[in-house]
């Protein structure tokens, strides 16, 4: 068993090293230009694909590797240690946020379609839930789905959609009972070339500026009754479900971030001076960093917890909201510890602490905010109050 565990630890490892030169070579080169753009070209999907590196878990039939989560975490690493947070998210919704849904609930129609094009980079998928009055309150959703025939009438709106500019396909919640709630509403699957489908403006964020985030409209859109993803009327049920793997995934990132700035941030007070001496020299900057890499030891030892939990099927909604708010409140006081040590240097965007600095922010936001972390472990230690 330690022989077939230290194999697999030495494959995770060649794997990685394979990651970091597609980053080294196609995406470091060319970053910098993204950001300024605020998107990257839709070509670097395929390149991801091609590259073997998007939905590493979807089963062989399906053109996937059929691994495990673990080797797709090191995606998910490699682009936060490298400081390319909006990258980093458009990966992650695509590969283990949104894949997902379609593997645990589609039909085999669904998966035979979109699952091998998802692979290959050729077709791009992203989660529509939150919209312009309903953020992390799910259950206060408008956009609606009604009964029409043999079919559905999607209308509605969702907002900060990652990947939302380049979708192909999209899950979409909506209300399919007047009463809403916990049960009155489904998932579709959503196929972005339908009439009445419309992308609105790549929203223009304080950080992530690579990554693409967009308003979506539905317009009479008609749905065929086998677009439903999973049971008519449990959508919030299925949402509940897949959160645990879409907060891990965002705990992975928020890790290696942080621990990418520590590295970069090491480097630099060792180089830079002030009064005749490196800052590294100085007691103030000794202790910042040595609190920071403490910080961050702890909480990647708690995530990787989490992840033998993932993969041995017991990761619980609550342990994961640790997980999720944990992490990222650690990579936020990572971000600006760094840029402090960095000074005037750290507020310019041509370092990369500034653009981490601004990418970490999001991270106590989505896949649920650091409040809604705290009430649902809250909730699990007393109850609902």
């Amino acid at each position: 068993m330690a022989a077939l565990e230290e194999d697999v630890r030495a494959e995770r490892e060649l794997f990685r090293d394979s990651v970091r030169r597609f980053i080294d070579n196609e995406i470091r080169p060319h970053y910098e230009d993204w950001e300024e753009a605020e998107a990257f070209p839709r070509e670097v999907w395929t390149q991801l694909g091609e590259a073997g590196l998007l939905c590493l878990d979807v089963p062989e039939a399906y053109g996937g590797a059929g691994a495990d989560f673990a080797l797709s975490a090191v995606v998910l690493e490699e682009l936060g240690r490298a400081g390319m947070g909006g990258l980093a998210t458009a990966v992650s919704v695509h590969s283990d946020v949104v894949t997902p849904y379609l593997l645990d609930l589609g039909s085999d129609a669904q998966k035979e379609h979109w699952l091998p094009r998802m692979v290959a980079g050729e077709a791009v998928i992203g989660i529509g839930m939150t919209e312009p009055g309903a953020g992390s309150d799910l259950q206060g959703m408008r956009t609606r789905a009604d009964r029409d025939g043999d079919g559905w009438v999607l209308n509605g709106a969702k907002t900060f959609i990652t990947n939302g500019i380049y979708a192909d396909v999209m899950v979409i919640a909506a209300r399919t009972r007047p009463e809403g709630g916990a049960r009155g509403t489904s998932l579709f699957l959503v196929d972005t070339s339908l009439p009445g489908f419309r992308r609105g403006r790549n929203l223009r964020k304080l950080g992530q500026h690579a990554g693409d985030t967009a308003e979506l409209f539905f317009e009479d859109l008609r749905l065929p009754d086998d677009a439903i993803l999973g049971r008519e009327h449990q959508g919030f049920i299925h949402l509940i479900d897949e959160l645990p793997r879409e907060r891990l995934a965002l705990a992975v990132a928020a890790v290696a971030a942080a621990e990418g700035m520590i590295e970069w941030t090491a480097d630099y007070v060792r180089e830079r001076k002030a009064f005749g001496q490196p800052l590294s020299s100085f007691q103030n900057t000794r202790f910042r960093l040595a609190e920071m890499r403490t910080d961050a030891a702890v909480t990647r030892a708690f995530v990787d917890q989490c992840m033998d939990r993932f993969r041995a099927g017991t990761l619980d909604v609550t342990t994961a909201a640790m997980a999720k708010l944990s992490s990222t409140e650690m990579q936020w006081r990572v971000a600006d510890g760094c840029l402090q040590l960095f000074g005037g240097y750290g507020y310019m965007r041509e370092y990369p602490i500034a653009r981490a600095f601004a990418d970490a922010r999001v991270q106590r936001i989505y896949g649920g905010t650091s409040e809604i972390m705290k009430e649902l472990i809250a909730r699990d230690m007393l109850g609902k109050a």
